[in-house]
């Protein structure tokens, strides 16, 4: 808590200051500093090394091997008697295994391998664009605080003008003391609402760095954007086009791959292997009561070398084959389902900015109007109230119902700028 309240402080006494983040510039560090892109990046490198692993299995096998027995005590002898002897023997060789043919199990492997490698270079593009879209709406939110709090700053100016006004005519013996007091009270509302739009603003900054992953101490502040104006693009255009290029779409596409990449591999059960093997060693054997040779002399006539070929033709796993099938296949239908639901879910969130977009400009383009009228309604209202033609209940009135025009001008605008901006997102090359 006393961090997040020393945070706070630091960005309100800052950010004047500060120097100023572009949006592309948040999006950029928010994608780089961001845990969920660094995780999604460490998955996709160990795709790498699995697919580095698959393409091994194309590798022979050498082994090397040593040993040294000792056997203490009885031991049956060659009369077939039991007598007591102590025995040694050392045994040395290497052995070679080499894959001829893998029932198509490695080459489909390397497959597997090569199509997940996809899918999390694909999913770690997904969290970049999850990262980008959240960027994207705390940095307008942050504008839309700064821009309510200078709001406020207005309604405190006109209430404070109106405030010195009426101190006037009181004294001039031309207004009851009353007026004064009800002047005071809207003035300390005005400051109350401002202190509280202010705080709205900060903490929408801070959430801004906090997504960022700032530190508590970074001098941190945003530019106003430079174009406010995007179009709003038609969702079925949007929505085509998302289909080919968005990520989420094409991740989802992958992992489908990679599933039936996955089906291949264990349809290779059924597949016959054959194998190629060679192996040398040569052993030393003593036996205590006889005479047993010398090391060098064992060692060299018990030198032995071999070949040969092994070939496995499945017959019966206890149906271990079928399963694994059965499991890969259930696997491509999930997968089908889950980008079918992606996709439904792409379109709703289209046509969902699309329509928000559409009602803000709509909903901006009146409060603009109403915004202007009654700016005029109020100048001529505090013409009549300066020259004694209305009381301050309708002076009052008509202040209240510029501002609030004011304000709804104001979020319809950002509302608007906010689908626009999710419209050209899902709408990028």
């Amino acid at each position: 808590m006393r961090t997040t309240i020393l945070s706070l402080a630091l960005i309100a006494a800052v950010t004047m200051s500060a120097r100023e983040w572009s949006l592309q510039e948040c999006i950029d560090y928010a994608i780089e500093h961001n845990v969920e892109v660094k995780s999604r990046r460490l998955s996709a490198q160990d795709g790498e090394r699995a697919v580095t692993e698959a393409r091994d299995q194309f590798l022979p096998e050498l082994s090397g091997y040593a040993g040294q027995n000792f056997n203490f005590g009885r031991g049956l002898s060659a009369d077939n008697t039991y007598v007591n002897r102590n025995t040694s023997s050392f045994s040395t060789g290497a052995s070679l295994s080499l894959p001829i043919f893998q029932g198509l199990s490695a080459i489909r492997g390397v497959d597997y391998a090569k199509a997940s490698l996809l899918a999390l270079l694909e999913q770690t593009e997904v969290a970049k664009d999850n990262v980008e879209l959240n960027v994207i709406g705390l940095y307008l939110q942050s504008l839309y605080a700064s821009e309510q709090a200078s709001l406020a700053r207005l309604q405190v100016s006109i209430s404070e003008k109106e405030l010195a006004r009426r101190r006037a005519l009181f004294e001039a013996g031309r207004i009851p003391e009353l007026d004064i007091a009800q002047a005071e009270a809207q003035l300390a509302n005005d400051r109350l609402t401002l202190t509280n739009a202010q705080n709205d603003s900060t903490l929408a900054l801070l959430d801004l760095a906090q997504t960022l992953n700032l530190d508590n101490g970074e001098v941190f502040g945003i530019q106003m954007l430079g174009d406010e104006n995007l179009p709003i693009v038609n969702p079925e255009d949007v929505y085509r086009n998302a289909l080919v290029r968005n990520h989420a779409m094409r991740a989802g596409q992958l992992q489908i791959d990679a599933a039936n990449a996955n089906m291949r591999v264990a349809q290779t059960g059924y597949i016959p292997k054959l194998s190629f093997s060679a192996g040398l060693g040569t052993n030393y054997y003593t036996t205590t009561g006889y005479d047993n040779g010398s090391f060098g002399t064992q060692m060299k006539q018990n030198f032995a070398k071999s070949i040969g070929f092994n070939l496995s033709i499945p017959i019966f796993d206890a149906f271990r084959t079928r399963n694994n099938i059965s499991r890969a296949r259930s696997s491509v239908t999930s997968a089908e389902l889950q980008l079918e639901d992606q996709r439904q879910r792409l379109y709703k969130s289209i046509s969902q900015a699309y329509t928000q977009a559409v009602a803000a400009a709509k909903k901006q383009e009146s409060a603009d109007i109403a915004a202007t009228a009654s700016k005029t309604a109020f100048e001529a209202m505090e013409l009549k109230y300066n020259h004694g033609r209305a009381n301050a209940t309708e002076f009052d009135k008509a202040k209240a119902d510029y501002l609030s025009a004011l304000s709804q001008a104001l979020q319809a605008k950002y509302e608007k700028i906010l689908r626009a901006r999710i419209l050209s997102f899902y709408n990028k090359e």
